[in-house]
Parts: C-alpha cells; sequence; structure tokens
C-alpha cells in the first residue's frame, strides 16, 4: 500500500514507515501541515487584531475570543489557559484596558481579585472582525461537504483538548 504525501501524490511508503528519524511518516506530514497552519494562523490573528485596533498585538486577538466565549475571567485564569506568565498577560491587558477594550472589576469572590472582561466598544470590534473571519471561512470550504467540515472541527478540538493534558 501506498502512502500519499502533503501534496496529495503518492509517495512509495507504506503507512506506518518511519524517515530517518525512526517516527512514523503521518506523524511528519502532521508536524509539517500544523507549522504550516500555525505559521498562517499567527498572520491571520495578527491582521484580525489590528482590525480589531491598529495598535494591537496578534495575542490580543485570541484574549478577545476567550473573552467573549467564557466571559468575566481573572488574569491568573486567563494565563493559565494561553500557557503564559501572569507578567505577560498582564501586560496584554493593560495595552488593552489603555485601548478601552477591556476593563477590570473586583471579583466578588475574592475582595483581593479582578475580572476582566470586554468592554462594550471592544465587544463590537471584536465581533465585526469575528464576523468577517468566519464569512471568509465559509468562502474558503464552500465546496467542502458540510460532514467534512464538521470532521475537522471534531479533530481540532480533539487535538486542543489533548493539548491540555
Amino acid at each position: 500500500m501506498r502512502g500519499v504525501d502533503v501534496h496529495g501524490s503518492e509517495s512509495g511508503r507504506e503507512p506506518g514507515a518511519t524517515g530517518g528519524s525512526g517516527v512514523d511518516h503521518e506523524f511528519l506530514v502532521l508536524e509539517l501541515e500544523l507549522a504550516v497552519f500555525l505559521r498562517r494562523a499567527r498572520a491571520n490573528s495578527g491582521e484580525m487584531a489590528r482590525e480589531v485596533h491598529p495598535e494591537l498585538e496578534a495575542a490580543a486577538y485570541g484574549l478577545f475570543v476567550r473573552l467573549e466565549s467564557a466571559g468575566r475571567q481573572r488574569a491568573t485564569d486567563l494565563a493559565a489557559y494561553f500557557g503564559v506568565g501572569k507578567a505577560t498577560m498582564s501586560r496584554q491587558l493593560r495595552a488593552l484596558e489603555g485601548l478601552g477594550l477591556v476593563a477590570r472589576e473586583p471579583d466578588p469572590a475574592d475582595g483581593r481579585a479582578f475580572l476582566v472582561h470586554l468592554t462594550d466598544e471592544g465587544l463590537a470590534r471584536f465581533r465585526s472582525v469575528r464576523d468577517a473571519r468566519r464569512d471568509r471561512y465559509v468562502r474558503k470550504l464552500a465546496d467542502w461537504d458540510r460532514a467534512e467540515v464538521a470532521e475537522l472541527a471534531r479533530l481540532l478540538h480533539q487535538l486542543n483538548a489533548s493539548a491540555e493534558d
């Protein structure tokens, strides 16, 4: 049985065949495709963050996604979710707060802590950019079967969930 390389052509390799590194070919192909995907995703996040506000860093877009979906969060919880240090998260949140896109309020469960949330302006700007992004996905995947889109979403969710372990 012949394998298929990253460009859809037959590679002449058996499934499970290993390269010189001892890693299965499928995992090497996965690594390559994820590297390309992640590079493009970072570039897109940077563009979308700047669409929300010209002074935003690429990482800010992910914060908007999380705050919009999960609601008010402690900065420490956001840092843990994204796998960054508290100082990094504090710096990012201060920048967003300075632009009027996020605000902090005392945590009712702990008066020493604060909860971060999107301001009305931050939410409106984020949703406008997010909706435009979704429209681009719909256009790019228009010739995909809905089941394929659902399967891709399922597999990405599975990959993300395994990264939390």
